[in-house]
Parts: C-alpha cells; structure tokens; sequence
C-alpha cells in the first residue's frame, strides 16, 4: 500500500475515533485544523465551526471548492424518564432498526461524559413476550446507563440534562482484506481523503492550474453545512461524500461513484461528463448513478443561492448511515479522479 493510502486511512482511523455528531463538531474541527497545519497549510475555522483551507493556485481563474463534511449523526437527550434511562431525539437521519444494542456516550455540558447502551424498552427476550413484534422507534427505545441509577433524580445528579449529546460507537475495523467498517463513514472517509489530497500536493510540489479550496462541513447531516462559507468568486462546488452501494445501482465499495442525480435534481452537465472523461481517460474504475434519498453539500450551497456548477463523487459505501463498508480499492479511486480532474 502507498505511502499516501496509508495516511488517509490513518487519519480516517483518527477522525472516527472522535465524537462529532451534528452540533457538537468543535473536537474534530480542532483536530482537523492542527493536521492540516501540520502539512504546511493555514487552514480557517468558519464561524459555524467548519474547516476551511485554501490549497493554493491562481487568483482568478474559475476557484473550484471541494466540500466534505465532518459532522455524524448521532443523538441528543430529549427526556430523561422516571426509570432513570433516557429517551433520545435524532440527529439527522440516524435509525433506530441501525442502532439497537450500539455502545454509546453521553457527553454533558458540564459533567464529563457517561457510557451507556441504546436498547430496545424491555430488552430481555426471557421477559419480554412482543420483543420480536415491536416496531424499533425512538419512542420505544432508550439509553440504559452503566450506571448505578434507578430514577429520574439519580440520573439529574450525574448532571445529564435535556439537551446533551448522545454519540455512537463507530466500531472501526480494517480486515487484511483491505475492507473498511465503521459508523460514520459517511463521510470522514471523504475528509481522510481531503488530507491525502492535501499531502500530495505538498509532497509533489504541485502547482496548481486553478485556485482550489476544501471545506468541512459540520452540518450537513441536517441539510445546511455548506449554505454559507463559499469564498468569493468560486465557480463550482465539487461534493466529495459516499457512494451508495444497493439494489439498482452499480456502484461498488471497490469503485469511485459520480452521481448524476439525487432527490434534489441533477448535477451539472458539463460537471458530470468532465468527471466521466477524466475516470475513463485516466482508466479508473469508477461507477455512475442516480441516488434517489440522497442529498449533498453541494445541493445545499446552490438551494442558498450560490451561482456555480456543481458535482458530486466519492467512495463507494454500503449499508449506509448503519455499520458502513467500504474497501481501500474505492479511497485510491477516489483520490485519483480528484487528481485526474483537478491538476
């Protein structure tokens, strides 16, 4: 494996390993503003918390800005219940059928963090006779605490409120066979990929033909993570975020996918085809498709009304916004076409 394979997977192995669902982002932002300082860079914190960084190239010449995004979906503390448990509301489309029986932390505001189990209410199969017949919902499931706590005011006194943060084990393994499995895939394997991109240009010398920027994204799991921070005069926004992996489709995790169409509407044209060229000019193995549930940073920055061409590629990835896969084939196809593209 290259040198640089080998850094993207470290640094996704780093980004995973640290807690950052929709709103509570500051850990991961910080973490990704010191690594790409450390590759020679003078990255920016955005005011929402995102991390903006100019790669270099000529002012003036049709600035291009690659978008991922940071943020997870997780969960926040909507009751705390009689019994002591919790009851959770969602944070962008997390699922509960996904979750069951997850590993969680509950992260306080000004009490530590606490570790907890996300079950079904009732979740002994020797006790409970409808356990098979209960729909998974957030109303019927909740946060069991490893904690000696058997009421409401047990749990008030650990300092859990209404309003913390609830985040999920992402389970990370990489397998010999070079398969990547995790929560939360989607999509800090795209910004593992963004710091490849970044180092290579570093360690290549590479001048760049037009200003290139990348942007993290904090809130994009609830639909507005790149409604603001485009610099001025950029001319398109290339979302780099998962590829679905499922029936109908033919995108693999061992591919890079270019989406030509998601809920929102098509990407552009021009966009689209360019990206096709550079994949078949270049002989990388890449897939194109329509995603129908899907909607992406890039979307976001045009429904805010910026005027710019707009695409959309990344890894393939199965089992989406579940215990994600993907394999090392798809991240070296990803970052060739951003190579193949972009210099």
């Amino acid at each position: 494996m290259d040198k640089i394979t080998e850094y993207i997977l470290e640094q996704t192995k780093q980004l995973l390993a640290i807690d950052s669902p929709t709103g509570y982002t500051k850990e991961a932002s910080d973490y990704l503003m010191q690594e790409y300082s450390s590759l020679g860079y003078q990255p920016e914190k955005t005011v929402k918390g995102g991390v903006l960084v100019d790669l270099g190239g000529p002012k003036g010449e049709n600035p291009l800005l690659l978008e991922a995004h940071l943020d997870t979906l997780g969960a926040m503390v909507q009751e705390i219940k009689e019994n002591g448990r919790l009851k959770v509301s969602p944070l962008g489309g997390l699922n509960p059928n996904n979750t069951e029986t997850e590993n969680c932390r509950v992260i306080t505001r000004l009490n530590g963090s606490y570790e907890g189990t996300f079950q079904l209410e009732n979740a002994s199969i020797h006790v409970n006779d409808d356990y098979n017949g209960t729909k998974r919902s957030f109303d019927a499931m909740e946060v069991v605490l490893d904690e000696k706590v058997n009421s409401k005011d047990d749990t008030k006194k650990l300092g859990i409120m209404v309003g913390d943060i609830v985040a999920f084990e992402p389970r990370t393994v990489i397998t010999k066979q070079g398969y990547i499995k995790s929560r939360f895939l989607d999509d800090k394997l795209s910004v593992g990929i963004f710091l490849g991109f970044a180092k290579y240009l570093k360690e290549e010398n590479i001048t760049l033909k037009r200003k290139i920027y990348q942007h993290a994204t904090v809130f994009e799991e609830v639909g507005h993570g790149a409604c603001g921070t485009v610099p001025k005069g950029v001319t398109e926004i290339l979302s780099v975020d998962m590829g679905c992996v499922g029936d109908g489709l033919d995108c693999t995790e061992h591919q890079v996918s270019i989406c030509a169409k998601d809920s929102v509407g098509p990407y552009h044209y021009q966009v689209v085809t360019e990206l096709i060229k550079a994949a078949k000019d270049h002989e990388i193995d890449f897939a194109v498709d329509i995603y129908p549930h899907y909607g992406s940073d890039a979307d976001a920055a045009l429904e805010a009304g910026y005027d710019c061409r707009h695409g959309l590629i990344g890894p393939g990835v199965y089992a989406s916004h579940g215990y994600e896969r993907s394999h090392v084939d798809g991240v070296k196809a990803t970052l060739e076409l951003l190579k193949a593209y972009l210099l």
